[in-house]
C-alpha cells in the first residue's frame, strides 16, 4: 500500500511541472499591436481630458457654493 502511494506522489511530482509550465507568447502582428497601442493612448487622452473638465467644473462648483470671487489665475496675476 505504501509502494502504490510513493509511486503515485512520484508521478504527480513529474507531471507537476509540465502543468504548471508556461506556454509561449502568442505571435502579434505588428500592426496589430500598433493599433491597439494607438487605440489605448487615444482612449488615455480622452480620460485625461474628462478629469481635466470634471476638475474644472468641481473648482467652479467650489467658488460658487464658498463664495470665492478670484480664481487662480487672477490671483497668481495679483501676487505679482
Amino acid at each position: 500500500m505504501n509502494f502504490r502511494i510513493l509511486i503515485m506522489t512520484a508521478a504527480m511530482a513529474a507531471t507537476a511541472g509540465t502543468v504548471w509550465a508556461k506556454l509561449p507568447p502568442a505571435k502579434v502582428d505588428p500592426a496589430q499591436a500598433e493599433a491597439k497601442a494607438k487605440a489605448e493612448a487615444a482612449q488615455k487622452q480622452k480620460d485625461a481630458d474628462e478629469l481635466g473638465k470634471a476638475q474644472d467644473r468641481a473648482a467652479a462648483n467650489y467658488r460658487k457654493n464658498k463664495g470665492v470671487k478670484a480664481s487662480p489665475a487672477g490671483m497668481a496675476a495679483k501676487k505679482k
